[in-house]
């Protein structure tokens, strides 16, 4: 099992003839992930690949069925293509652009929540499934299959984690990268609660940083929720207040988004809380959970 995607799951990308599309959809069809078609408006009827490329989704979709459309589609057109893309039922849109505006991304996520749509991002590196399916620009050899779930903030240090873990034998078995915010679709929360319900997740790693309170209310869940191990690690110690630290999201804005004060709520709730990435590897092998 997996979270979101699977061995099975059919991508479409918009915006596949673009550099980073072209490229990515190239990587990502090598590595195993089923990607059925492309759109690009103005570009339909062309191939990227042995993929069809369409100038609309409801073109694309009345030819194949998708159940994720991967956005590369530049940030000022981003959320025209999430609105398609939702407006033609496909049930989980992956934004990878940063930058979009934050009105744009306020009139996605609430034009998805009102259809029961599922959105990841924006500012995404996407998610991976090992050995099952990449949906995004996970490094793939950085990654093994196992059991332990991921779900972080920043795509950099999700792929420095997993370098580490399949270093040393221990596999994943998806990592989530929800992005840098300051807006979201899918939260840490929701992602560590889908990671609850996977038989094939032992324990869960959660990358954070400073900014927001999404860390607290992750800490809420494990405290009241969770029961697997919870594994985390906030970024952004000694961040001054007010400065953004590499993400629009990581701004200190009060003391409740201070790194300090999510140390200590996910303490609180039993989360394990790591100094660094060698402190992650150090207590999953401590915990008795089979991830190797």
């Amino acid at each position: 099992m997996a979270i979101l995607i699977h061995e099975n799951t059919r991508v479409l990308v918009q915006g596949i003839t673009g550099r980073v599309g072209s490229f990515q959809t190239k990587v990502m069809q090598e590595y195993g992930t089923n990607i059925v078609a492309g759109v690009t408006p103005g570009k339909g009827g062309i191939m990227v690949d042995g993929i069809p490329v369409y100038d609309f989704v409801e073109e694309a979709l009345s030819e194949h069925e998708a159940d994720v459309a991967l956005s590369f589609v530049p940030a000022r057109f981003a959320k025209d293509a999430a609105i398609e893309a939702i407006d033609n039922g496909v049930h989980f849109v992956v934004l990878t652009a940063e930058g979009i505006p934050d009105q744009d991304v306020l009139t996605v996520l609430n034009y998805a929540a009102i259809k029961g749509i599922k959105v990841l991002g924006p500012d995404t590196p996407g998610l991976v499934s090992p050995g099952k399916c990449k949906v995004g620009v996970h490094p793939d050899r950085v990654l093994k299959e196992g059991h332990v779930g991921l779900v972080s903030k920043s795509g950099a240090l999700s792929y420095e984690v997993c370098k580490l873990l399949t270093e040393h034998g221990i596999g994943q078995s998806t990592i989530v990268g929800i992005g840098g915010g300051p807006l979201w679709g899918l939260t840490q929360r929701e992602v560590l609660e889908m990671f609850g319900e996977d038989s094939d997740t032992k324990v869960v790693v959660m990358l954070g940083e400073v900014g927001g309170t999404m860390e607290h209310e992750a800490a809420a869940f494990i405290k009241k929720d969770m029961t697997k191990p919870v594994i985390s690690l906030i970024v952004g110690r000694t961040a001054p207040k007010g400065a953004r630290m590499g993400h629009a999201g990581a701004i200190i804005e009060g003391e409740g988004e201070t790194a300090a004060s999510k140390i200590r709520a996910l303490k609180k709730a039993g989360s394990l809380v790591a100094k660094d990435p060698a402190e992650i590897l150090s207590f999953i092998k401590r915990l008795e959970v089979g991830v190797r």
